[in-house]
């Protein structure tokens, strides 16, 4: 097995044994993911079911990422941003709690120590994940067993692409806040091995997708258990977020700048 993929411990919190604060524990979790991801995850497993009780074929049916709120031009903006603000304050939520339970947030990698090997692992793992990810997509697509995902439909306004790259990074660092952060310390100390927390926390991330179909699935499934081995073996957050960001913004300004001229978009 390749030294990356075999686990490790960098900030290994100490696990808690008193059953109260076990139990805390895990009903902070809980709500931590009912007002976050875990929320989202089953609202995504709805519109799946929903998607495949449709008599049109998935193939067929189109999920935007990024669509219009609103009428007027301006609102829409607000509200774009509003939705924004909505996922900073998830990852923020998630990094307070572990502040609040005497984590600094440098003991999961929110720091600015390694700038340079941040970006670079940052952009090494954006190509890791994207590239193979877009293929698996098409394949699903093919195959009729995911939906076409359009990015975003907000149109050609003034603001959509600097919108595109602020909801592109707040939803990495909500997700990888929430998802690798946050819940991958807490279940360290509930003495959840490193493999069980990493494939917990990957399905939670493809559950979020489920609404795209397989692709969306097994993609971020993937995704998750390779961002939450590579936490798990760096301790490096800023990383997974860099990688993320990078990732949405090529997706949506891509497709922003290209639908219409690229016939498989």
């Amino acid at each position: 097995m390749p030294d990356w993929l075999t686990p490790a411990r960098p900030a290994s919190p100490t696990v808690v044994d008193d059953p109260r604060r076990r139990r805390l524990i895990v009903v902070e979790i809980l709500v931590v993911l009912t007002v976050t991801t875990g929320l989202s995850a089953a609202r995504s497993a709805l519109s799946l079911v929903d998607a495949l009780l449709d008599p049109l074929p998935l193939a067929q049916q189109q999920v935007v990422l990024n669509a219009p709120a609103a009428r007027a031009e301006l609102v829409d903006l607000a509200l774009q941003l509003v939705r924004v603000l909505q996922l900073v304050g998830w990852g923020a939520l998630g990094a307070y709690l572990l502040l609040r339970a005497g984590f600094a947030l440098r003991s999961v990698g929110l720091d600015a120590t390694r700038p340079g090997r941040d970006a670079a692992g940052a952009v090494g793992l954006a190509a890791l994940i994207g590239i193979p990810g877009l293929g698996l997509y098409l394949l699903a697509r093919a195959a009729g067993v995911s939906t076409t995902i359009a990015p975003t439909t907000l149109g050609d306004t003034w603001w959509e692409l600097p919108v595109l790259v602020l909801s592109s990074a707040a939803n990495a660092w909500a997700e990888e806040v929430v998802e690798i952060g946050y819940l991958l310390t807490r279940l360290r100390q509930l003495g959840w091995s490193e493999n069980r927390a990493a494939l917990a926390s990957a399905t939670l991330r493809a559950c979020y997708h489920l609404y795209q179909g397989a692709s969306g699935f097994v993609g971020n499934l993937v995704m998750g258990l390779v961002f939450a081995r590579w936490w798990q073996r760096t301790n490096r957050l800023w990383t997974l977020i860099g990688a993320h960001t990078l990732i949405n913004v090529v997706a949506f300004t891509g497709y922003a700048l290209l639908a219409g001229r690229v016939p498989w978009l």
